[in-house]
């Protein structure tokens, strides 16, 4: 089975501190960057669940919703997010980036974490439907969203 399959895809940026920063400051990213890749491709990672949900099963105009992770981005990067991305018709994808951060991610217990990655998950389905609808993209995103919730708990 191919990963070319899976209607959802996952992607990490870990944003490095200032060259100037101190040793502790660039330490700390690269394990909190490295912590996060575990609760994504870990032995309990969420996208081995996502991998359950194909995409041929939910339409033909949709072949990836690739979900961008950006751990602790910069305030200038997050300036240049955009809520959810246009959809790529060539590719017939779209992205949704999730700014993961210490609120909302490293000050959390486990359980708060994965709650964290299931929340953001499913709230972002909501603008990936406004997509599909405005765009008229054959994908049926109710099925989606409850298949998604089933995988996811």
């Amino acid at each position: 089975m191919s990963d070319t399959e899976n209607i959802f895809g996952c992607f990490v940026s870990a944003t490095q501190p200032y060259p100037d920063a101190n040793q502790e400051t660039k330490d700390l990213a690269l394990e909190q960057g490295r912590l996060f890749r575990s609760y994504i491709w870990g032995d309990k990672g969420i996208c081995d669940t996502l991998k359950k949900l194909k995409h041929e099963d939910y339409g033909k105009d949709l072949k990836l919703a690739l979900l961008q992770f950006y751990v602790n981005p910069l305030s200038i990067e997050i300036q240049n997010l955009k809520e959810i991305e246009p959809y790529r018709a060539k590719e017939k994808a779209i992205g949704i980036p999730i700014i993961v951060d210490n609120e909302n991610f490293f000050s959390k217990s486990e359980e708060e974490r994965y709650r964290f990655l299931k929340q953001s998950i499913l709230q972002k389905l909501d603008l990936l439907s406004e997509v599909v609808k405005k765009k008229n993209l054959d994908t049926k995103m109710d099925l989606l969203k409850v298949d998604l919730q089933k995988v996811l708990s």
